[in-house]
Order: C-alpha cells, then structure tokens, then sequence
C-alpha cells in the first residue's frame, strides 16, 4: 500500500529545533518498513495547533488522498492529525471509513483503521481525549468563579477593583465608570456610542486609554 506520513509541532520553538518533528518522521519510517507500506513523502506542519484542520501540510497530505496518489495516511500519534472529535469523525467519514476506502495509521496508538475494530478504537481514544481537555476547562472555570466570588485575585485586574494583598478591592471612580457604561448600554446606546460618551465625559479605561468597543463588550458581559 502505498502511504504518506503527516508530521505537526504546535510551536515555532519546535519547528526550529526540529527535534519533534525529526523524532515523528523517524517513527514513521519504522512503522512503515515493519508493516510492509510505500512511504512516498512525509509531509510537516511547524509551529501549527490542532485545533483546526486549515493546515498547509494537512492539506497537501489529504489531496493526495483525494487524487488517489496514496491510499493510506500514517501519523506519529493521533494528537499530531487532530484533538477533535468532530473533525476525527469528518475524516474518518470522508477519508478513511471502508467506504471512503482510504486508510489511517497511527504508530503510537496502534491504530490501524482498515479494520472496523481500528476505527472504533480511533473514536473511542479521540473521545477520551476531548473530555480530558473539556474536564479540565470546566475544573479551570468553576476555580476562576470560586476564587471571584471571594474577591481573590485570579487574573489581570478588571475595571472596578485594585488588588490589595491578594485580594480585589472595590475602586470607587472605577465603579462609577462601570455603572456609566451599563446606564448607556440600558439606553440604547451602540458598542461605538458608548465609547465617545465614556471618552468625552472623561472616564478612563483600567490602563488609561481610549475606550473601544471590545473593552464595553467584555464589562456589559460581566455579572458585577
């Protein structure tokens, strides 16, 4: 069968010292020569996330399967393809199910989805890798709300308080401008509008600037 291998880092510091992705292509060829493939290229991604598929190498990699230049794609580990289910489950559906006819490699996962049990054995391990990110988050946000319902720092300072010893004070001028800005957003004053208003009445934003509409957005979408 003849095969393409796809290699990613996330970060330009990898993709310059080139020890990962020198390190992935290694297992690559392994994997290839022990199960008998046609290893025609190795394609790279540096300094990519997998957090979208738009990926130049990607890409490349999966026309060739389009064309029928190779019929099966070989990854170091499936973090390297992608850490989403939705997009796992559209490329298994569009490239590698046994009616699309093109086949999924993955040498550390042992996966090998020209079979109906390497397949499952994909989506289950994708599966578990999206709860153990979207676990992780709702852990990170429930800590954030805890420690704000405290009044302890946790982040850069919202407009509104000063940190004291750890802890976020109430800062009274800073308030009014809070107060000011929702008074105008209950008027029914545009994202824009309320920014000239906060600049000609000369309410400062917390780092002294001008107001922008991103800054109004994120104080109308705060509870206090």
């Amino acid at each position: 069968m003849r095969v393409i291998g796809y290699a990613r880092v996330s970060t330009e510091e990898q993709a310059a010292c080139g020890v990962s992705l020198s390190a992935q292509a290694e297992k690559i060829r392994g994997y290839c020569a022990l199960y008998d493939l046609k290893l025609v290229d190795i394609i790279e991604d540096a300094g990519a996330s997998a957090r979208a598929l738009a990926r130049p190498g990607l890409r490349r990699a999966l026309a060739a399967l389009d064309r029928g230049e190779v019929a099966g794609l070989v990854v170091a580990k499936l973090d390297r393809l992608t850490r989403s289910v939705v997009d796992i489950a559209m490329l298994v559906a569009r490239y590698f199910s046994e009616r699309a006819g093109g086949s999924l490699f993955s040498v550390a996962d042992a996966i090998d989805a020209r079979t109906a049990a390497g397949r499952m054995v994909l989506n289950i391990l994708v599966s578990v890798a999206q709860w153990e990110r979207e676990s992780c988050a709702e852990r990170t946000r429930e800590a954030l709300r805890h420690k704000a319902a405290l009044r302890e720092v946790y982040g850069p300072t919202p407009l509104g308080y000063r940190a004291v010893d750890g802890r976020l004070v109430v800062h009274h001028a800073e308030r009014r401008a809070l107060d000011e800005v929702r008074r105008l957003a209950r008027d029914g004053h545009s994202l824009r509008g309320i920014c000239a208003a906060m600049d000609a009445a000369g309410h400062k934003t917390k780092r002294g600037g001008a107001w922008r509409p991103s800054t109004v957005q994120a104080i109308l979408r705060r509870a206090v």
